[in-house]
């Protein structure tokens, strides 16, 4: 018998995501900055990328991710900010103390993300969806900022659904509305497709999670590589992952595979600085530094090969992340060869270990962002 959510053991599952976290933070405790386009990260010389930008901001275009000097164009009225890594991390902790009113299962994502298993709650409310309500009401009352909430019964459709009504939303997709919903959702939609693969699959003439259901598993494997196994699953809205309480980053990163392959140096190195935000970007939303940077080069002929350089201590800016992915693909032997994909990660996150121990960096930041 081939397997629904109805099949499975029902669990209620929450995804909390604060809205535009960095910045209602800064608008919340600056009232100058209230109404106006702001962004976190980066700096009005165009160096830098933003980590988060104010709704108002996102109005004119400017993302998450977006170089500073993209965001000046599209937006020359825009107001940079430097991050306050160390109030966003107290708010967290304060999120993560009303989530702990209702459970323990709890998963954080990053600073401002979370989710959560109430299939048993602690307060014996039995609904997910005035738990949810519960919680966001919460936030508000009590830390003067707005958080949009998704339920169901996996984790990959409750995330899913807390982007659908956002600023300040609450939505629930429920069993049996799961495979109609991935059915009209818009493939760049999905979790997990980025854009280079939404275009590729626009390409196919796949626009939507009907489309894609078309396709036999094999088939999504033969077009996608194993991702396609994922993508099988996820458009039926089957996960069967738990939410997991404690999750130790052992890596973070970013890959693209083009729509046609690279034969010069100067598309990849192009290609890299590209990669390169988004890398950066996830490491400061995460609060995460590491010391070792690998390159990951794909060819034309499905070889696969990766390179990687470790620092003696912790890094985390965009410069040196593509810098030395850059002089690491230098290295290659590339003549004669174009390349599918590249991909750019940091690992070893931890501290190195250094008899003398007279090596700390002060700005080394904590893996679980939440705190104990």
């Amino acid at each position: 018998m081939q397997e629904t959510p109805d099949t499975k053991t029902v669990r209620k599952i929450i995804h909390i995501d604060m809205d535009a976290f960095y910045a209602s933070v800064e608008q919340r405790d600056f009232p100058e900055y209230r109404g106006k386009p702001l962004a976190v990260g980066g700096s009005p010389t165009g160096r830098g990328v933003v980590a988060t930008a104010s709704y108002e901001a996102r109005k004119f275009g400017v993302r998450s991710a977006m170089p500073s000097r993209q965001a000046i164009q599209l937006c020359p009225q825009i107001i940079f900010v430097h991050p306050r890594f160390e109030v966003y991390k107290s708010v967290s902790r304060s999120i993560r103390e009303i989530f702990s009113r209702y459970t323990d299962l709890i998963e954080p994502l990053s600073l401002d993300e979370a989710y959560l298993d109430v299939t048993e709650d602690k307060m014996g409310i039995g609904s997910a969806m005035e738990i949810a309500n519960q919680i966001k009401k919460s936030i508000k009352e009590e830390l003067n900022l707005t958080a949009s909430a998704g339920v169901s019964i996996n984790k990959f459709v409750a995330k899913i659904a807390s982007d659908i009504n956002k600023p300040d939303g609450l939505t629930f997709i429920g069993p049996s509305k799961i495979e109609s919903f991935m059915d009209q959702l818009p493939v760049e939609k999905f979790h997990g497709v980025g854009k280079v693969t939404a275009d590729k699959m626009k390409g196919m003439q796949l626009f939507t999670g009907s489309d894609l259901k078309k396709l036999s598993e094999d088939e999504l494997v033969s077009r996608f590589g194993k991702t396609g196994h994922f993508f099988y699953k996820i458009v039926r809205g089957l996960d069967d992952r738990a939410v997991q309480t404690h999750r130790e980053t052992k890596s973070l990163g970013a890959e693209d595979t083009f729509t046609y392959d690279l034969t010069t140096l100067d598309e990849m190195n192009k290609e890299l600085d590209r990669i390169g935000v988004t890398v950066a970007n996830r490491l400061e939303k995460n609060q995460l530094k590491g010391r070792t940077v690998t390159l990951k080069v794909k060819f034309s002929d499905f070889t696969q090969i990766t390179r990687n350089h470790s620092f003696a201590h912790p890094i985390g800016d965009l410069d040196t992340i593509t810098d030395t992915a850059k002089q690491l693909l230098e290295k290659l032997d590339l003549e004669d060869k174009a390349v599918r994909l590249l991909g750019i990660s940091l690992s070893n996150f931890h501290e190195p270990e250094v008899k003398s121990r007279k090596y700390k960096d002060p700005e080394q930041l904590e893996l679980f962002p939440f705190g104990s």
